[in-house]
């Protein structure tokens, strides 16, 4: 079998229009923060901070597909103000799957749309072969994508931080579906008492890299989570407060001319020492973008403004 691969040089993208604090997702996500500003005034720095990453990476050889959704509000009631984390909904796989989850609040589940995906995918001349549903609002089962399962590819493998946003259960049925190998599961608690909400703010694996926040993993689990990093892996240890700035929210990938990169918000950048700079350095160039508007309202960061696309192209 052959070593499926890592990184893309293709992401998908979801311009903010419609962001703005999430009330509901607002229940178990820390990082999120108000701001004191009009909605109209956020929505605009948003956008800013947005379009201005698109240019960046495309400048780099990075292909942006950009979801350009038609959202229904009604009453002006915003409906889907987290869609600019299209991470969280769907991922792809080099065997041409796209695989779709459950979210665990009802209006992030409105950012789902199937039918745009598959035809902007399409006019870009990838192959799509099948789509795959994993979790069930009904029975209450949330997966809430590449924000919890965070996947070591060259290794057949996966991470995932147990919580009410990723459950259990669906990581075997995916694990099963997808013939994973190994999959590592762990509980996290933060300083405060809380799980963390999503895997990818404490974690991040690469080609030969991982950053991690050991400290927020339960002592019943973090040797075992170290102990799978470290086989094949230059291991980045970052504290909570690091955590916090979003340093485990970045993402290695490459560009048309297989060049490498790790993608970071400036706050990521800034909280990262020295020495882990020079460490990240050896895989890949650094690439820092300046999202404080994102980050602050919407409690995620450049990782999860990132949909990986692996899916073939047409010959």
């Amino acid at each position: 079998m052959s070593i499926k691969k890592h990184l893309t040089n293709s992401l998908i993208m979801v311009p903010p229009t419609h962001f703005k604090f999430n009330d509901e997702t607002g229940v178990d996500n820390e990082f999120q923060q108000t701001i004191a500003l009009p909605n109209d005034e956020i929505q605009q720095r948003a956008m800013s901070e947005f379009n201005t990453m698109v240019e960046r990476l495309t400048a780099q050889g990075i292909q942006i597909i950009k979801l350009e959704s038609e959202l229904k509000n009604d009453l002006n009631e915003c409906k889907s103000p987290d869609a600019v984390f299209p991470n969280n909904w769907f991922s792809t796989s080099c065997e041409g799957d796209i695989i779709l989850y459950a979210m665990a609040t009802e209006n992030r589940q409105t950012e789902i749309d199937l039918d745009l995906l598959t035809a902007q995918l399409l006019k870009n001349n990838f192959i799509v072969n099948q789509v795959r549903e994993i979790g069930s609002r009904e029975k209450k089962q949330f997966i809430e994508g590449t924000g919890v399962i965070i996947f070591d590819h060259h290794n057949d493998s996966f991470y995932a931080a147990l919580s009410k946003r990723c459950d259990e259960t669906l990581l075997k049925d995916y694990a099963e579906i997808t013939h994973t190998k190994k999959n590592i599961t762990f509980n996290t608690l933060s300083n405060s008492g809380s799980e963390i909400y999503h895997t990818n703010v404490m974690l991040s694996v690469g080609e030969d890299f991982a950053v991690v926040c050991d400290e927020v993993i339960i002592d019943a689990d973090r040797e075992k989570v170290i102990e799978s990093l470290s086989i094949k892996k230059d291991v980045i240890k970052i504290s909570e407060k690091q955590m916090q700035h979003f340093c485990g929210n970045i993402l290695q990938i490459e560009n048309d001319q297989g060049c490498k990169f790790i993608a970071m918000s400036s706050s990521a950048y800034a909280a990262f020492t020295d020495q882990q700079k020079v460490t990240l350095e050896r895989h890949g160039t650094l690439l820092s973008f300046n999202i404080p508007t994102i980050e602050t309202i919407g409690g995620g960061s450049v990782r999860c403004m990132l949909a990986e696309n692996f899916l073939p192209l047409k010959k």
